[in-house]
């Protein structure tokens, strides 16, 4: 057994497969993408993989190829997308295991044909949100570029993708309208991708994507609600995260006791404090010092002081509680314990952020 304290994240597998079934019923897209990227969301990449799979997802998303290959070295053989690519990069060993590149330039296109013959890439068009993607200035040149690519069977071009900024719905819809005008213009320049997309979490909930043939949902198959939507369980999705540890010592202070760091709280009364195991080298955001909930013994017990590297403490009352009781950070809030999403508003950031960022010195266990 080992000596640390118990830092536990325990993934629900179940609820992971679940939010993909209700995602996808509402897309209403013929395939599916999981995002998985950043170690699923923090929650395990590869776990996290096969309960989407499970659940009907017909593709996995990674940010890079490295993602992808250790998917396919712990066994994953479903369709993946890596889409960003380091461009001097050799794509051939990402090829070879039928891992298709995400595209965003003339210069990468010409890479993938002379280190990957016959790879499938998916051209990812930029249509507002200004990071990676073709601009629209050059997409007629990529465009021409890839058909006689494709034509010498060099490459397949797949899918043309984009991303939507969330920004408004009147944003949203004309970069909609900008990648439905790309679609038209790679087909005149002889290109016939099976794949198009663009929606995330949020537009595939909320907007139509009958001209669309797949959707990438990262945040929602986590059962979060995407930054806007509010909590989770109005929209149909069940947290699968549920941090937690154990209490590690109690003790009672007499009033005016300074807890923690530059003594930003002081016990206005006789109180009992308990030392929770976990800081912000674990991702418990020191931002929501003296503003966060935990749960303990069915009871939400509020932060005390700063949050520190490995410890915080929270205010216990005249209430009894043991060394090695649990205490649940965030979890499913139909069980009493707070959210990722009420982290999130105590720490000023979103619920992506609360949990990407869990450290790993937690133990990610998914069942």
């Amino acid at each position: 057994m080992t000596a640390a304290p118990v830092r536990i994240a325990r993934v629900d597998a179940a609820a992971i497969a679940a939010n993909v079934r209700r995602l996808r019923r509402t897309a209403g897209t013929r395939e599916f993408m999981a995002v998985v990227k950043a170690d699923g969301y923090g929650h395990g990449m590869v776990g996290a993989a096969r309960a989407a799979l499970a659940g009907g997802a017909t593709w996995l998303g990674t940010a890079d190829p490295e993602e992808a290959l250790r998917l396919r070295a712990a066994g994953v053989e479903a369709p993946v997308l890596a889409w960003i690519l380091h461009t001097e990069a050799d794509f051939g060993p990402v090829a070879a295991v039928g891992i298709d590149l995400g595209v965003s330039s003339a210069r990468q296109l010409e890479r993938v044909a002379a280190t990957a013959p016959g790879a499938a890439v998916q051209l990812k068009l930029d249509t507002g949100l200004s990071r990676n993607g073709v601009a629209p200035e050059h997409w007629d040149g990529v465009f021409a570029l890839a058909a006689r690519l494709q034509r010498e069977g060099r490459l397949r071009v797949r899918g043309l993708f984009s991303h939507l900024a969330n920004t408004s719905d009147h944003e949203d819809a004309l970069a909609e309208a900008r990648f439905d005008d790309g679609v038209a213009r790679a087909r005149a320049a002889g290109l016939d991708p099976a794949l198009l997309h663009l929606a995330s979490t949020a537009a595939a909930m909320t907007r139509d994507q009958s001209r669309r043939t797949m959707v990438r949902c990262g945040i929602g198959v986590y059962g979060l609600a995407p930054d806007g939507l509010g909590e989770s369980a109005p929209l149909g999705l069940v947290p699968a995260m549920t941090l937690t540890t154990e209490v590690a010592a109690v003790r009672r202070v007499p009033p005016g006791t300074g807890v923690s760091y530059d003594h930003t709280w002081r016990a206005a009364a006789a109180t009992t404090l308990a030392l929770v195991p976990m800081g912000y080298a674990d991702g418990v955001p020191r931002a929501a010092s003296n503003r966060a909930e935990v749960l303990v013994r069915g009871r939400r017990r509020p932060v005390r002081g700063r949050i520190a590297m490995d410890q915080f403490l929270v205010d216990l009352g005249d209430d009894e509680v043991g060394t090695g009781d649990e205490v649940v950070l965030f979890g499913d809030p139909a069980t009493g314990a707070p959210s990722a999403a009420e982290w999130a508003r105590w720490a000023g950031t979103i619920d992506y952020e609360i949990v990407t960022r869990i450290g790993p010195r937690v133990e990610r266990r998914t069942a």
